[in-house]
């Protein structure tokens, strides 16, 4: 017998509703709903250019610190022959990494463990949000909604000293890891190629694989196996499908589509969902870790939520060397000039949830069009019973009994990004 169910998903940053198509006891489709939206660009719509450094950070309280350097650089991307120094390109490095190693940190602890019904103290959540904050605030001045990056660079100098702190604090979140997450040396864990290798340390990634062995879990949440990065940096731009692997990728192809019923317009590449985020970025990059548990499990629960926390000491390693990277002797800031009459310009980042877009058109000096493409459109999109979306595809075939918030919310649930 057929049945319907509206479900309020509680917990995330704004409000989401699933509805959830049943026959017997088993999800045959899932409508995403996301009811609510600011229009932020539409607001931004007749302003001056700059203004854009100031609202975009507001589309969301979690990843604002990557929509203040996507908005950087499609602003950046309006001059032509723009060049930034290497010590400000790495200070914005340092801080959107920042960004998200802390809401790795803050997804696994608040959301992920007590889905599996483990303990999460509140702390291990909390204390690495706080030190990766403070760094923040040591290169940028404040976090969250830090507004030091313009176009030509940054704003401020740092000292030595602020990179004494920064030095303390890093070593700081290694501590940390280890603790907390898994107690290995972070470059043996980046290079681990054996899950039960894994499994058979201490720590709470360990007891969350192992949790979701035990209930028979890790199949769940297959979804299209297809992924696909934008964002530079640390990553490596490039789309899979399954473990082949093709780098070249090409704007053009990205497509917005407005679906009824709900604020949220899903995005595809050539017509096809991909999925985005950790998952991807580590196929991509072809973390052994996850490589090995997509072999077992294809892109399950169990491979998505294993990709994020990989990505913490992956991540602490990029802290590392752009550490000891940076001249202070460089100029933060380089002076580009007046915006041009008319231009345009793309800034691509790679956030926590995944790759996340902004494309800029300037005419007589003032925003013509903004459109974002968050990484939570990609994931989160609706598609039709033909042609789902990647969540909705993940969550076709769970039975009554099986854990759907948690496969729903290993693709890590924003609704204020997915509609801004």
């Amino acid at each position: 017998m057929a049945e319907i169910r509206l479900e309020l998903i509680e917990k995330i940053e704004g409000e989401a509703q699933v509805r959830y198509h049943s026959e017997e006891g088993q999800v045959t489709f899932a409508e995403i709903l996301f009811l609510n939206s600011r229009h932020i660009e539409r607001i931004l719509r007749g302003r001056d250019p700059l203004d854009a450094l100031s609202i975009n950070p507001r589309v969301c309280g979690i990843c604002g610190h990557a929509h203040l350097i996507a908005t950087v650089r499609a602003l950046e991307g309006c001059f032509e022959g723009l060049r930034i120094s290497d010590k400000a390109r790495n200070i914005r490095e340092l801080t959107l990494s920042l960004e998200l190693l802390q809401n790795h940190f803050k997804w696994f602890y608040l959301t992920i463990l007590p889905l599996l019904e483990l303990e999460a103290p509140l702390e291990r959540a909390l204390e690495p949000a706080r030190v990766a904050g403070e760094m923040i605030a040591l290169l940028a001045g404040q976090y969250p909604h830090t507004s030091y990056a313009l176009p030509g660079g940054i704003c401020g100098e740092i000292t030595p000293v602020d990179l004494l702190e920064f030095r303390h604090r890093l070593r700081r979140l290694q501590t940390l890891f280890r603790r907390y997450i898994v107690d290995v040396e972070l470059e043996a864990f980046v290079h681990c190629e054996r899950i039960e290798e894994m499994l058979g340390k201490s720590g709470d990634l360990p007891k969350a694989m192992r949790r979701i062995l035990d209930r028979g879990w890790e199949r769940l949440g297959q979804s299209h196996d297809r992924f696909i990065v934008f964002g530079e940096g640390l990553f490596h731009p490039g789309k899979s499908v399954g473990t082949r692997l093709r780098e070249h990728l090409d704007l053009r192809y990205v497509r917005e589509e407005i679906v009824p019923g709900t604020q949220a317009r899903k995005v595809a590449y050539r017509d096809r969902p991909y999925e985005t985020g950790p998952l991807a970025r580590a196929m991509v990059m072809k973390t052994p870790l996850v490589k090995e548990a997509h072999r077992r499990y294809r892109d399950s629960l169990f491979t998505r939520i294993l990709a994020r926390i990989c990505e913490i000491p992956r991540l602490i390693g990029y802290l590392d060397r752009l550490l000891k990277e940076i001249d202070l002797a460089q100029e933060a800031w380089i002076d580009p000039g007046s915006f041009p009459s008319e231009a345009e310009g793309t800034g691509i980042v790679e956030a926590a949830r995944g790759s996340l877009i902004h494309r800029v058109s300037i005419r007589e000096g003032r925003i013509r069009e903004y459109e974002i493409i968050t990484p939570t459109q990609w994931n989160l999109g609706n598609g039709t019973p033909e042609d789902p979306g990647v969540a909705q595809q993940a969550l076709i075939g769970l039975r009554r009994e099986d854990p759907t918030e948690l496969v729903f919310k290993s693709f890590d649930v924003c609704s204020v990004c997915t509609t801004h």
